[in-house]
């Protein structure tokens, strides 16, 4: 009797690997995950995780670039288009910080990353093309907002755009130092929402016109 072919998924299998690999390294960094716990996270064998991505450090850029795909992957459901310039610049701004709350293990990945000098993000090579649209998006609204004489004038896109994710970043990378050095869960519902209304506010207030 013939036994059944076992149908091959091989980007099923890397998908998996990808997605094990990445809660490995947001919980251990680089150093700290074991290939062969991202192997059995990913019902597979080292070999495959081996075949596939060639080595554990080049998986960590794959996981970086991965990572970043998804912010990328949610940018797109932005329509900003026709929106006013105070509305959109809002709405973007709360997509970043809403991002980094439902997603901190992009701030852990990265928090490790930062340790290692970006080595292995520079070998990413799509992760600044996945940046870019964003702070095109928000370049386009701060024109608009410039034009309809409700924004300051010379602000530089890129510089915003570092401040306004800084803003929503540091209170999830650091949620936990926080609690314990000033005694207050930045992480809990009421807290937050007051921390981003407070966070809108500074925004808005540096970028209109006086």
């Amino acid at each position: 009797m013939n036994q059944p072919k076992i149908k091959r998924d091989p980007e099923g299998t890397r998908r998996r690997i990808l997605l094990a690999a990445a809660e490995e390294f947001a919980s251990g960094g680089l150093s700290g995950a074991r290939v062969d716990q991202i192997a059995r996270r990913a019902e597979t064998n080292e070999r495959m995780l081996y075949y596939y991505f060639g080595s554990k450090e080049q998986l960590f850029t794959a996981v970086l670039e991965h990572a970043f795909g998804v912010l990328n992957e949610a940018e797109r459901t932005l329509n900003l288009d026709g929106v006013a310039p105070v509305e959109a610049v809002t709405r973007l701004a709360h997509f970043v910080w809403d991002f980094y709350r439902d997603h901190p293990e992009l701030l852990r990945l990265l928090n490790n990353e930062n340790l290692h000098e970006a080595r292995y993000l520079q070998k990413a090579t799509r992760v600044p093309e996945m940046v870019s649209p964003i702070v095109a998006t928000l370049a386009g609204i701060l024109e608009r907002g410039q034009k309809a004489g409700l924004f300051r004038a010379h602000i530089d896109p890129l510089r915003f755009y570092v401040t306004l994710s800084g803003l929503g970043y540091y209170i999830v990378s650091n949620r936990y130092t926080l609690a314990v050095t000033l005694g207050r869960d930045f992480s809990a519902v009421a807290e937050r929402s007051e921390i981003v209304q407070m966070n809108t506010e500074l925004l808005l207030a540096y970028l209109m016109r006086r």
